[in-house]
């Protein structure tokens, strides 16, 4: 039990002691979560209440613990992929690649035109998938479920996609220093264009079952809303912050991996509020898609990864049969070559706003330094003052379309 959850519920139980109305009305306190099936993850919400009416909140922040970040400051830089793929794992491949542009920023390492398109080809189906889980998630929670089955199919046939290209489906440790361990299979890229064939049809009917559904608009309409000056002062990135009418995207603003070659909208609602996140995802959607077959279209020929053989894992066949890979295998995967010292700091546009690594080495084989900026542990921060005054009903759809992924809330 966290001496948060301690404290509030003594602080609110005193409330509830003193506070009784004239009509025989009396508070109650509530714990939403730590695993509370609308929380979608394990993190705790105490709320205090009159009726279903949140009177106050308070979050535990960090509830799981993990501390990735000090965990990584003792892992050599290709044994801290897997710990990316578990701050956001609803699109794990976005951490990667972020972690693989911060280290090659600190590295100076160009890396091919073919291979930063692929990246983006990845990067793009991932934050489909999280935003397709996301809006049909706010539906289920809302009460209609089968939208939400109809599109999941989608997701698995992503999954199959990540599959072709590292193994793993859900935590994929995608990629390497400089590039992709290997080219995209026919099978893969067969899958992908089975992908942008099949889902937007799909997506569009979601769409439809829900953007002008008055039950749905009842329930979202002006719930969870925020100001774009609050947005900003909390530090929102994302869709998050784009609902609220600032159109601020990584993507354009810090153009990375080639993005600055593709034609695409950012979209932007007006009243911050549970409906406007919904919409603007969905528009997202439709963006990323668009830039799938801008990327495939103009895919450049080359190399899928740069040329640098410090640092670029080689070839499992040449590990197996020549002694001079085996060596380079293990001195790169060991941390045995050493890394310049560098202090960076880079950012993706992540499916949830802006994602970024501030990296500092020291020369030796581990960081000496490495913070996540991850865009879910400020999102949580405001949710007590996106839900005081609402209904407990309004909290699960506010906390539903903020997206809060536990994963990025302690690093």
């Amino acid at each position: 039990m966290s001496d948060l959850f301690i404290d509030q519920e003594h602080r609110f139980a005193k409330i509830v002691r003193e506070q009784r109305f004239e009509d025989g009305r009396e508070l109650s306190v509530l714990n939403f979560g730590p695993t509370h099936p609308s929380t979608h993850g394990v993190f705790q919400n105490i709320l205090l209440l009159d009726g279903e009416r949140i009177i106050d909140a308070d979050t535990t922040v960090g509830y799981i613990h993990r501390a990735f970040e000090k965990i990584a400051e003792n892992r050599t830089f290709y044994q801290i992929t897997p710990l990316t793929d578990r701050l956001n794992y609803c699109s794990a491949p976005i951490n990667n690649m972020c972690w693989w542009l911060t280290v090659e920023k600190a590295l100076g390492v160009e890396v091919p035109k073919r291979a930063q398109y692929m990246r983006v080809i990845i990067m793009e189906i991932a934050r489909i998938t999280d935003h397709l889980i996301c809006n049909s998630i706010l539906g289920v929670d809302l009460g209609a479920y089968s939208p939400f089955l109809y599109v999941m199919k989608y997701r698995e046939l992503a999954y199959e996609i990540y599959e072709e290209i590292c193994g793993a489906r859900m935590t994929t440790n995608m990629g390497r220093i400089g590039g992709f361990e290997r080219d995209f299979s026919e099978a893969c890229w067969s899958k992908i264009r089975e992908f942008l064939e099949g889902f937007p049809k799909a997506w569009d009917e979601l769409e439809r079952a829900f953007i002008r559904n008055r039950i749905f608009m009842d329930r979202t309409v002006g719930v969870g809303a925020i100001s774009a000056e609050k947005a900003i002062n909390y530090g929102f990135t994302g869709p998050n912050l784009r609902a609220t009418g600032v159109d601020y995207d990584v993507r354009v603003a810090q153009p990375y991996s080639s993005y600055e070659d593709f034609d695409f909208v950012v979209p932007v609602g007006t009243g911050g509020d549970t409906y406007d996140r919904w919409c603007v995802r969905c528009a997202e959607i439709k963006e990323s898609l668009k830039i799938i077959r801008q990327a495939l279209d103009n895919l450049p020929d080359g190399s899928y990864h740069a040329d640098v053989p410090d640092y670029y894992l080689p070839p499992k066949d040449e590990v197996y049969t020549s002694m001079e890979a085996l060596i380079n295998h293990f001195k790169i995967v060991m941390g045995e070559v050493p890394v310049p010292i560098a202090e960076v700091y880079h950012s993706v546009e992540a499916a949830n706003g802006e994602l970024g690594m501030y990296l500092i080495t020291d020369g030796s084989r581990a960081p000496f330094r490495l913070h996540f900026r991850r865009p879910c542990f400020i999102y949580y921060q405001a949710f007590p003052e996106l839900i005081k005054g609402g209904m407990f009903s309004d909290a699960v759809a506010t906390l539903s379309s903020i997206n809060v992924i536990a994963g990025e809330l302690d690093a």
